[in-house]
């Protein structure tokens, strides 16, 4: 019951954030692609956060919380297949814009820091700063970065996206839609905190290891803000919302690793998880490639009619990572 309740207010909160975040989008003149890639992003990654440091600082799980981060990244990519079997008129990678791949190609790099503080500890070469890896500051200083290069390309476009589209809100004020925003983002962020601890009880029961739970059931949990507000945005027509909300979730996700490991006072979190996550960073890393390749070569057709040769490719690697966390993790 508590978890189907977590369900319908993420369900409810989701619907109405994606629609005022695209009013936003409309009456500021700023790009669906920017607004999905900060203003959602971050929002629906928040349950990341809350359960991560609640996983390392009072349950002491460093597993669950590192676990939940990479899956999430994982499933986010695969919602893509998600909206490419939903928009019929024709392909997302097609519809998309390309600038999309700038956010992806930060995700590429980003991912691969992480992965490789992870093999580096594993190897015996913490390098640490205090009780920190050294990992960390260079992940926080690229996502300053990131946004920073993400917000600089949507500027030059700010001018001309505000005269081309007309106000699809008139009836609502800039100021009401953004606290109607702050509103639904509280029900995200207090539901988001809620979730995990449901998740948590329901995986003990099920006497599941650690990793696992982390990487599959939290992270999935913990990603349904993320695929409410992708699909949504798609019935509103808001694809590039949609797309950067998935591609700036995940960059998100890779910066609350560093906050991980700050909150994380034994030592380098890195350090003290499982190997088996590099599967994960692997997987998110090939998958990222792929979807990246999609908005570039922007296909035109469907396999067996049902999404694209891309999301095909994504779905079989989420499924191939599924299996072999199953058996390892």
């Amino acid at each position: 019951m508590q978890f189907f309740a977590c369900l319908l207010l993420i369900g409810y909160a989701g619907v109405k954030l994606t629609i005022y975040g695209d009013t936003i989008s409309h009456k500021t003149g700023l790009g669906g692609n920017w607004i999905g890639f900060l203003l959602m992003a971050t929002v629906t990654s928040i349950p990341e956060l809350a359960s991560g440091i609640s996983a390392v600082t009072l349950a002491g799980a460093p597993d669950i919380a590192i676990g939940t981060l990479l899956g999430s990244c994982v499933f986010n990519l695969v919602i893509i297949v998600i909206l490419d079997l939903l928009y019929r008129p024709t392909l997302i990678y097609r519809m998309a814009s390309v600038g999309h791949v700038l956010s992806g190609g930060f995700g590429i790099v980003l991912i691969g820091v992480c992965g490789l503080g992870l093999i580096l500890a594993h190897a015996g070469e913490t390098l640490g700063l205090g009780h920190i890896g050294i990992y960390t500051p260079v992940i926080l200083l690229l996502y300053i970065v990131t946004v920073r290069t993400v917000f600089s390309y949507e500027n030059r476009q700010i001018e001309a996206y505000a005269e081309q589209e007309a106000d699809a809100y008139p009836s609502l004020s800039l100021k009401s839609a953004m606290l109607r925003y702050l509103v639904a983002a509280m029900i995200v962020v207090v539901t988001g905190i809620w979730l995990p601890l449901v998740a948590k009880k329901i995986a003990l029961i099920m006497h599941w290891q650690e990793s696992f739970v982390g990487t599959l059931l939290v992270a999935f949990i913990t990603s349904l803000p993320e695929m409410v507000v992708a699909v949504t945005a798609i019935k509103i027509h808001a694809l590039d919302m949609a797309i950067g909300n998935i591609f700036g979730s995940n960059l998100f996700n890779i910066a609350v690793v560093a906050i991980e490991d700050i909150c994380y006072r034994a030592g380098p979190i890195l350090a003290a998880v499982s190997p088996v996550h590099l599967l994960s960073i692997l997987t998110s890393l090939v998958m990222t490639g792929f979807a990246i390749i999609g908005l570039f070569y922007r296909a035109e057709r469907r396999v067996f009619k049902l999404v694209g040769w891309n999301s095909w490719l994504l779905f079989a690697l989420y499924l191939f990572n599924s299996y072999f966390l199953f058996i390892y993790g």
